[in-house]
């Protein structure tokens, strides 16, 4: 009798969660790479491959929400997730003013005091780090370059960067870019630098977040045999890279993005005795010029 209410229990914990495999596609078909996908209000996420392949472990009764830069969010039950077809946004394109910039000045922000740096595996979510705005940024405006402190075991991993307005609330907004913006990072412990002028980018009055994604890809994954001495077992170990860094440093308040939305971490939810908490911050600086 016990055997066979273990068996059927081991069949109800399969049933409940198992590997859903799909495509996403745009509406003339074509593959959609890179699409963020996650399953609602839980911390498990994945990203579909070049050719808009993916799969993840999920109960078919969950919702799953899939978002892109340029596509309307789509959110569809595991179980229908076979092939997805999001839709592109209709922008309203604004008027283009060129300036002429000079780039005679530079001024480097985000740097901390006594930098301590720690490496993590913060997938599946996006780490933001927010970027306040100074009256004596006023004339180096233009965001310049971005810095990004990783560590990789293997060469050509890649992630991709987001950059946020601020809402009234003081949550990550509308993002700045309307294409994803992917960076290839090379083996080591290393800072990396990428120029952004391309994208004329400006220093909000307001501040501007800044964020970075793991892509959860083939591409970016390590397996590895693990051994368990005690139950004679050997199972697959997946480590997605880069990792990249973290300063531990005080501040009011940080933003996490995971289960679908901005999750935000601050005094009123964490036991501290000062006015700050003290949070792993990803390593990322901003250069801005005139």
């Amino acid at each position: 009798m016990r055997k066979w209410i273990f068996g059927l229990m081991l069949l109800l914990e399969f049933s409940l969660s198992a590997q859903i495999k799909g495509v996403v596609v745009d509406e003339l078909g074509k593959p959609v790479s890179f699409v963020n996908i996650w399953v609602e209000n839980e911390n498990n996420s994945t990203t579909s491959e070049e050719n808009g392949e993916f799969s993840l472990n999920v109960a078919s009764e969950k919702n799953l929400i899939f978002s892109a830069l340029g596509y309307e969010k789509q959110i569809i039950k595991a179980s229908q997730a076979q092939k997805v077809t999001l839709k592109e946004l209709a922008f309203k394109l604004d008027e283009v003013v060129l300036t002429k910039r000079f780039e005679t000045r530079e001024i480097e922000i985000g740097k901390v005091k006594n930098e301590t740096f720690q490496a993590f595996d913060n997938a599946p979510r996006i780490d933001a780090k927010y970027f306040p705005y100074y009256a004596k940024y006023k004339k180096t405006r233009y965001i310049k370059q971005v810095t990004i402190y990783t560590d990789s075991q293997i060469e050509n991993a890649t992630i991709k960067f987001h950059f946020y307005t601020v809402n009234a609330d003081g949550s990550p907004g509308e993002e700045l870019l309307s294409k994803d913006y992917i960076v290839t990072l090379h083996k080591g412990v290393l800072k990396h630098k990428f120029n952004v002028t391309d994208f004329n980018l400006k220093m909000p009055k307001t501040g501007i977040f800044v964020g970075f994604e793991k892509l959860i890809i083939d591409k970016n994954k390590v397996e590895r045999p693990i051994s368990d001495s005690n139950t004679k077992t050997t199972i697959i170990q997946k480590t997605y890279y880069p990792f990249v860094l973290y300063n531990f440093v005080e501040k009011d308040f940080i933003y996490t993005f995971y289960g679908g939305k901005w999750n935000k971490q601050n005094k009123q939810n964490v036991i501290t005795t000062t006015d700050k908490i003290k949070v792993y911050e990803p390593a990322i600086d901003l250069i801005l010029t005139n």
